[in-house]
């Protein structure tokens, strides 16, 4: 696609899971490529394996200014996918807290900081953050990850509203469940509402490369999720209940 074709592109946490098969989808469009992941061994594994794409290990949080050397002065699209799956309930240590709202919202607002002037002045430019249907919805058993995705949600729509007559689009990723280490790590909470339908990583690529292409800002790799979130949206205390439901089941399974 001629959006992709050329455009130099930086994808956090991108050594495995849906960051790999986003920086892997784009070098397949002709797009440049930088793999950021905290582990360098599997940053520089998917920049190998997809070629056209250079490692960059390191925090998510401090690698724009790197990556945009790197790409030969300037980013013309940031996927900022890194995250962390926090689980726990409103008693979770306040370091979890920290850092879910480190990595799930900060350093989205940082890397916005750098790019943005750039952007603004060359009148384009475009922002992809990974939320997850828990931004939208919620999610049992994890606070601190639905609480930081609600926050990256907020952010990306805060983004979109404040600059795209300025010619910066946004893009905001919501899926259910994805067959990754993440999803493997949600444990039983996630084998009760995340597994049964779970897809693959390169189809949360195929669902952002379609939103790209039709300028669109909400991408649902599972389309029901726009019905989940008409309904809570609609009625707000029937949703509730039937989440508490959910909530229930799982504690009565002994999950």
């Amino acid at each position: 696609m001629s959006t992709v074709r050329g455009a130099r592109v930086v994808v956090t946490g991108a050594g495995g899971g849906i960051g790999a098969a986003l920086a892997r989808r784009f070098v397949a469009g002709g797009a440049h490529v930088v793999v950021n992941d905290l582990d360098a061994v599997k940053a520089h594994a998917v920049a190998e394996s997809i070629g056209a794409a250079a490692a960059l290990p390191g925090d998510a949080s401090a690698v724009v200014r790197q990556a945009r050397e790197a790409l030969g002065g300037a980013v013309d699209i940031y996927c900022a996918n890194a995250g962390v799956g926090s689980a726990g309930d409103a008693f979770a240590d306040e370091d979890v807290w920290a850092s879910a709202w480190d990595v799930n919202v900060m350093a989205h607002v940082r890397a916005s900081r750098i790019l943005l002037p750039d952007w603004l002045e060359r009148g384009t430019g475009r922002f992809v953050s990974t939320v997850s249907a828990a931004g939208l919805l919620t999610m049992i058993g994890a606070a601190p990850y639905s609480v930081t995705k609600h926050g990256a949600l907020a952010y990306a729509e805060w983004l979109s509203l404040t600059y795209r007559h300025r010619g910066l689009k946004v893009h905001a990723i919501c899926p259910q469940g994805v067959r990754t280490d993440m999803l493997a790590a949600t444990g039983s909470a996630g084998d009760l509402v995340l597994a049964p339908t779970a897809i693959e990583p390169e189809d949360v690529a195929d669902a952002l490369f379609d939103a790209m292409d039709e300028d669109r800002f909400l991408v649902l790799p599972h389309a029901e999720v726009a019905g989940y979130y008409r309904a809570r949206a609609g009625d707000p205390d029937r949703w509730l209940t039937s989440m508490n439901q959910i909530q229930q089941k799982w504690e009565g399974a002994g999950l």
